[in-house]
């Protein structure tokens, strides 16, 4: 069960979001509510740690996720096709890889920023300029940094610091790299959107690994198990808010309210926070990029069935070996 950490941490995280969406309601923009979510996942960064290290880890997860919105507008806005995006996300999750075991964030791995490149470069390049959608995100991503140093709550023990980078990250970028490129190219005979999709949904069984130890395979089907059975609980739950249509507006305060489920019960039970995730993630993307409910229900099962079958499969072949040391700065 969430303990009061956990519900603070929600908090802080739902409110992260609420203020900027509110913004945007405001502005007669609901449809551009996704990209306020992106920014304001910088908030599920240092969830629990004291603020001089949550504020380190938060921004440094708030600059991947705004390099990710960034990079997939200007995709957007250049017409890119589905080879560059698949090109993109592909590098995108290889380096990001790196650098979030080299920084020791916690949720360990690119993900995020995966999913916001991703996302970003499949919707209209007519639905905000690029800069409009770095300055709502990195503008969004400050409000959170703002609330995680406002909290004055500590943790018990201090986060570890990373000394290094270790050796086993590059093995492990290896294997983002190998994941994200079979999701796409399978995803490339589907569609841009299958590709986008899908890769995102590879890195999840890849973010249970530890770098510089062989990938606990029984650790990383439980992960990819945890991401179907959830996934497929969330589209029910997606299909009860979409089909009936409602307005765009009640779309965008739907979102905000489910960020707090969502990040109360990720650290806890993580198929029961995608249960709430994916309408999330769902009902943001299909404001900024409207579609049939039904195909976009049944593409995002196809999707995520490739990507956690490409992810467990990197897992699988790129083994390693335990105990290797960190490389010093």
């Amino acid at each position: 069960m969430p303990q009061p950490a956990d519900r603070r941490h929600a908090a802080r995280v739902a409110l992260g979001l609420l203020v900027p969406g509110l913004v945007l309601l405001a502005l007669g923009r609901p449809e551009l509510v996704m990209y306020a979510a992106f920014g304001s996942f910088a908030g599920m960064y240092g969830r629990l740690e004291g603020r001089a290290e949550r504020l380190r880890h938060q921004f440094h997860g708030a600059g991947m996720l705004v390099t990710g919105v960034g990079l997939g507008a200007l995709l957007s806005a250049g017409g890119a096709g589905p080879g560059a995006l698949v090109l993109a996300v592909t590098a995108f999750a290889t380096l990001g890889s790196l650098a979030t075991d080299g920084l020791g964030l916690r949720p360990g791995g690119p993900f995020f920023g995966i999913f916001a490149l991703g996302a970003t470069a499949s919707v209209s390049a007519d639905l905000v300029s690029p800069a409009g959608a770095v300055l709502i995100c990195a503008g969004t991503a400050a409000w959170c940094l703002a609330l995680g140093v406002a909290d004055r709550a500590e943790r018990p023990i201090p986060a570890a610091r990373p000394d290094g980078l270790p050796v086993g990250a590059l093995r492990q970028a290896g294997r983002y790299l190998l994941a994200t490129s079979v999701a796409g190219v399978v995803g490339i005979g589907l569609g841009i959107d299958h590709a986008n999709w899908a890769m995102t949904a590879a890195a999840v069984p890849l973010a249970i690994v530890t770098a510089g130890e062989p990938p606990d395979l029984a650790a990383v089907l439980d992960r990819a198990a945890h991401r179907i059975a959830g996934t497929f609980v969330g589209l029910v739950v997606t299909a009860a808010v979409l089909l009936p249509e409602p307005r765009p507006a009640l779309l965008a305060v739907v979102v905000m309210v489910l960020v707090f489920p969502t990040e109360l019960f990720m650290a806890r039970h993580y198929g029961l926070a995608l249960g709430f995730f994916t309408p999330l993630i769902m009902i943001m993307t299909e404001l900024a990029a409207p579609s049939d409910p039904v195909d976009l229900l049944l593409a995002r099962g196809v999707d995520t069935l490739i990507g956690v079958a490409a992810g467990v499969a990197a897992a699988a072949l790129v083994r390693g070996r335990a105990g290797v040391p960190a490389l010093s700065r």
